[in-house]
């Protein structure tokens, strides 16, 4: 990829590509106690994008000094380079401690009212109870700052609030906002027409105040199509995993998925499907009860072996986390042309925090938060993949050039196709399949499976990239419309009936890259191991 940081007002789809390409979650960063190492970090692997940067949940200080600290950041980060894009977050929450927070007057004269000197009313902000459910409140029984409950954009004292903290953001010099989980928060909102209303005024003020006259907007989502026009400059998502109760361990897989909507891109470009960031996601930490037993099954089920995403990965072993790092990087790219991962920089841990002895006295510690920073002097509590990161961000976009699957995870081509020269009809569902399957998040020797079915590449051909984690001895055989009265396999251009009839697979290194292929006239398999 040719990449551009260059932009004023709208962005093109090369310089958006090229800033995810290059981002970084630092969640809180704006309050992290090792500063000095995370801009040291920034400059050496060249970050160009930091979500989450800012942010909170709950109101635990006052509004003005939050603003000031995230404006100290963005300060520091663009005088080290003003290419740099800060992302902050506006929450599906609101507090009781908005109640003392008063209304500026710009906010009151957006939504075309008479100012006043009032603040915001929590009451008429939140989320209201349903069909004489309980009131949906977390939880009652703490301070203000941490009462929340879940905002409502049908209602319009909501819509102000996030207005309010998304112009706050702006004026600090933040050029992206992350929206949390938008299908929560708007589900009063028929068709999200008030929604689209807030957000184009927030895209207005930006074009009249941001750094650069622009701020991308991002959400928990796969997208929203309003006629053709797209709610989101792009999308996000957390990964989803499948445990691999076949090995000793804790070890999973990351699965296939990951729609991202097309349209009109807020830009004004369109495409059939838009960029969209992959990543550890963070909701609690620990899922389980330490105080419990659980049998290995129970904890296969619970979330990613009893943590959530970001809290299973600190709680690895340093190996077992650089081998994570490159194998997310290596299934992002080849799971999707358009996918990015968002590389863990900071992470908040929650209830996972890791106890590990500190590099600048060697004295036990507890962290509450994963950096990714190589442990020193300058960040003690690192937990040491920056180089592994660089090494990936090094490898570029080979994978994804070369061996990227289909546009669409949920269109695989094949339908109406025939063959040129005898008028045969070519099969529209097609499935790789055999003891490989569950390290690619399927069932073994599942002939049907869609998370391993291959996409048409034309020409009678199918293929499918995936990313083996552990090396080990596989076999594998291609099955159409998921009979196995007709199996193809690597060695005989001739189908057999039966699962037995299946190629062997050897993988020598760890997060090997494979692509299988199959050319139904000629009844040809290959699977070719790419490194």
């Amino acid at each position: 990829m040719e990449r551009s940081f260059i932009f004023d007002g709208n962005m093109s789809r090369q310089v958006l590509e090229s800033y995810l390409s290059r981002a970084v979650t630092a969640s809180g960063l704006y309050e992290s106690d090792t500063l000095e190492d995370d801009l040291r970090l920034i400059r050496r692997l060249g970050v160009k994008f930091i979500g989450r940067a800012a942010g909170i949940w709950y109101m635990t200080e006052d509004d003005d000094i939050h603003f000031a600290r995230a404006k100290a950041l963005a300060d520091r980060v663009h005088k080290q380079d003003e290419e740099i894009i800060l992302q902050a977050c506006v929450f599906e929450i609101v507090t009781q401690r908005m109640n003392a927070q008063p209304i500026p007057a710009y906010v009151f004269e957006a939504f075309g009212k008479k100012p006043e000197a009032r603040c915001f009313c929590w009451e008429d902000a939140r989320m209201l109870p349903e069909n004489g459910r309980p009131e949906p409140v977390w939880p009652p029984d703490r301070p203000d700052g941490k009462c929340g409950a879940m905002p409502d954009l049908n209602r319009e004292e909501a819509r102000m609030w996030f207005y309010y903290r998304a112009t706050r953001y702006i004026d600090c010099g933040y050029e992206a906002l992350h929206m949390g989980q938008v299908h929560l928060y708007t589900a009063e909102d028929r068709g999200m027409q008030k929604t689209q209303a807030l957000f184009q005024m927030i895209r207005d003020y930006a074009a009249r105040h941001a750094r650069r006259h622009k701020v991308l907007l991002d959400a928990h989502t796969h997208g929203v199509s309003i006629n053709g026009q797209l709610l989101f400059d792009y999308h996000a998502m957390p990964f989803t995993r499948a445990p691999l109760e076949q090995m000793d361990g804790s070890h999973l897989v990351l699965v296939r998925e990951g729609f991202s909507e097309g349209g009109r891109n807020p830009n004004g470009w369109t495409g059939e499907q838009m960029p969209y960031l992959m990543e550890y996601d963070n909701w609690g930490g620990r899922m389980f009860d330490p105080a419990k037993t659980y049998s290995r099954h129970e904890l296969a089920l619970m979330q990613w072996w009893g943590y959530d995403q970001i809290g299973w990965f600190a709680n690895q072993d340093r190996a077992e986390r650089d081998r994570f790092l490159e194998y997310t990087y290596r299934w992002t790219q080849v799971n999707n042309p358009h996918a990015f991962f968002l590389m863990p920089m900071r992470r908040m841990l929650s209830d996972a925090r890791v106890t590990m002895p500190r590099a600048d006295n060697g004295k036990m510690d507890v962290n509450e938060n994963y950096q990714i920073n190589n442990p020193s002097a300058a960040c003690p509590m690192g937990f040491g993949q920056e180089d592994i990161m660089k090494a990936c961000w090094d490898d570029d976009d080979r994978l994804r050039a070369g061996y990227a699957n289909g546009e669409h995870l949920i269109r695989y081509g094949g339908r109406d196709l025939y063959d040129e020269e005898t008028g045969y009809r070519l099969p529209e569902k097609v499935v790789v399949y055999g003891s490989f399957q569950p390290f690619v998040g399927a069932a073994e020797n599942d002939s049907n499976s869609e998370i391993t079915r291959m996409y048409s590449i034309g020409g009678g051909a199918y293929a499918l990239t995936v990313v083996l984690p552990f090396p080990g001895d596989y076999d594998y055989a291609v099955s159409t419309y998921g009979t196995l009265s007709a199996v193809y396999a690597e060695g005989s251009r001739r189908p057999a009936s039966g699962s037995g009839h299946k190629a062997p697979l050897r993988i020598r290194r760890c997060n090997s890259v494979v692509r299988f292929r199959f050319q139904f006239m000629e009844g040809l398999v290959t699977a070719e191991i790419v490194e």
